[in-house]
């Protein structure tokens, strides 16, 4: 114990505890707060209101409180989710049918049957609208 307690032993375990809490900030980094993961949610529409209610009811689970992410789950607000990458229509599909693994490694994401179209359709008006608050906009997909 007396070997763990020196100085440069001491001062790892500050560094590892740091790290370790700086990756959880990573994951659950808001509007409200700063840093590189950061987002800007904007003065939102009754429809993207909506959304963002159904949204971290129902996604912020595995996708993060307004969709910054998680380890469980992508952040919604990143280029890759561009809507001429990812339309409005591949996020409709994978709250209804789920959706392999392909851009991320966090498994494939099951169907959320708990959420009705009108719901899904706030929820992406949530996204979108956030996205373009952070600078995210269409941009033409090239393979």
């Amino acid at each position: 114990m007396r070997n763990l307690l020196k100085p440069w032993n001491l001062a790892g375990i500050i560094v590892l505890v740091g790290g370790i809490a700086a990756l959880s900030w990573q994951y659950t980094s808001t509007s409200d707060q700063t840093g590189p993961n950061a987002i800007t949610i904007p003065k939102l529409s009754p429809l993207a209101a909506r959304g963002q209610t159904v949204f971290n009811a129902n996604c912020a689970r595995c996708h993060g409180v307004n969709a910054v992410g998680t380890n469980r789950g992508p952040r919604l607000i990143h280029d890759i989710y561009n809507p001429g990458h990812h339309g409005d229509a591949a996020f409709y599909r994978a709250a209804k049918m789920g959706s392999p693994q392909h851009h991320w490694s966090f498994g494939n994401m099951p169907p959320q049957p708990q959420v009705n179209d009108a719901q899904i359709a706030s929820i992406i008006s949530f996204i979108r609208e956030v996205q373009v608050a952070n600078g995210i906009v269409y941009r033409k997909h090239k393979m």
